[in-house]
Formats: C-alpha cells, structure tokens, sequence
C-alpha cells in the first residue's frame, strides 16, 4: 500500500509541479524580468566606469539563454522539485493518517496539504524571503541558503514536536487539559496547545536568527513584492494542487481500488 500512496504522491507532485511552473510564468515572470534588467543597468554602468578607465569594454554572453532557462530549464526543475515533495508527502501521508486523527483520507490529505504549506515554506519564507535572482550578493549565497534551512529544519522539527504534544494530550484527555470551557472539546484543546508549541518554537528561532538584507538601494520596492507575492503563489498552487489530486486518489489505494479509473 505504501508504494501505491508513493506511487499517488509522485504523481500529484508532477501535476504541481507543472502548474507552480506555469504560474510562476504568467506571475513570477515580469517582476524577474525587471530584477534583471535593474542587474544589467547596474552592470553597464559599472562597466562604463571600467572602460572609461581601462579603455575598453567587453560584454560576455550568457552561458543559457533565457529562452531556455523560462522554457526548458523551469519546466523540468519544477518536475524534479514536485517529485520530490510529492514523494515525501505522500510517505508523510502513510505514516500520519490514523495516527494524529480520525478524519477521511481526503480531509486528512488536505489539512496535510495545508500544513505542509506553511511549516515547509511560508514559515521559512516569513524570516528568509525570496529575492530576485539579481538581487543578492553572489560571495554570501552560501550563508543565506545555510540560514534557510536552518529556519526550514527547526520549523520541520517543531510541527514534529507539536504533533507529539498533541498526540500526548489527546491520550490523556480532560487529565492532561485541567477544567476546559464547555465550548472546547479536549481534542480541540490539544490542538491549540499543539498551535501554540509551534509557534512559541518558530517565533523564538526567528528572532534569535540574523537577518539579512540585501535589497540593493534603488530597487523598485513595487517589483520586489510581485516577485515575493508570486513566489508565495507557485507554492500555494503546488500544495494545493498536490492535495487536490491526492485527496482522489489515495482514498481509491486505501479502498483497494486502481489508482487511475480504466
């Protein structure tokens, strides 16, 4: 069965994948077109200060087109990416559904969705977010990609830690929660405290981890909250695309059914 879910989650991350990258097409594309062109009139004038200097001017062509980087190259990266994501959600799927509540498998799928929609990048994104290609520092990549997954990791650990709390409150009922209001149900009760866990963890490793901007001055801020907005939006349509599709499908593998209708 685990391999027909694995089978499941490959799939929905393909079908993701392949609409993240159209979208980040029709959206993400035009602000990335003016963080490059914003480059590029950085690197001409800085250029003619050089030749002015040096005398002489010489221009070098890009190693991959851009034509094959928007048509080909974001294309395949968002099958790889997809597949990826898909593949461990699907085994996060198999490893979660029974065990952290007593939802149907499609409602379990998307509020899995959700959840991995926030804890594995808007959280990270939150502290870390993303900027034009063109608009960072090439010497402190390696630093800013290390703080990211830092951010990522402790997010990932702490939704760990709150399911366990959670779990472990759940168990022990009304004796673990002390006198609730009437309104509240003792699994209610668990998961705002699980909430609240999550959070007081990722605020706590927010603030204790630098921050870092790069934004060179005179970048047109407008651009820049296109790009994030639509950076935030490919990643809302890969999870949600993933959970859409999953949520047809694994109910069929639990059921013993094909997976695709003949």
């Amino acid at each position: 069965m685990v391999r027909s879910l694995l089978i499941c989650g490959l799939l929905a991350g393909v079908c993701g994948g392949l609409l993240a990258a159209g979208f980040g097409e029709v959206v993400g594309e035009p602000p990335l077109e003016q963080a490059i062109s914003f480059e590029e009139a950085q690197s001409e004038s800085g250029h003619e200060h050089g030749a002015a200097a040096a005398g002489g001017h010489h221009e070098e062509a890009p190693e991959v087109s851009r034509d094959v980087q928007r048509f080909v190259g974001l294309p395949l990266a968002a099958m790889v990416y997809g597949l990826s994501i898909g593949g461990l959600f699907a085994l996060a799927f198999a490893f979660g559904y029974g065990r952290v509540g007593d939802a149907s498998p499609a409602k379990t799928v998307l509020w899995m969705a959700a959840l991995g929609f926030v804890v594995f990048y808007l959280v990270p994104f939150l502290k870390y977010p993303a900027n034009p290609p063109a608009t960072g520092d090439p010497d402190t990549v390696g630093e800013r990609t290390l703080l990211f997954l830092t951010m990522l990791v402790t997010s990932l650990l702490a939704a760990v830690a709150a399911a366990r709390v959670r779990a472990t409150l759940v168990r022990r009922g009304d004796k673990g929660l002390g006198r609730l209001p009437a309104a509240m149900t003792a699994a209610g009760a668990a998961t705002a405290v699980a909430i609240g866990v999550y959070l007081a963890i990722v605020v706590i490793a927010g603030v204790a981890l630098p921050t870092v901007d790069e934004i060179p001055a005179g970048f047109p801020a407008n651009e820049l909250w296109k790009f994030r907005t639509a950076s935030i939006g490919t990643q809302a349509v890969l999870w949600t695309t993933m959970g859409l599709v999953m949520s047809v499908l694994a109910p069929r593998v639990l059921a013993g059914k094909p997976i695709l209708q003949r």
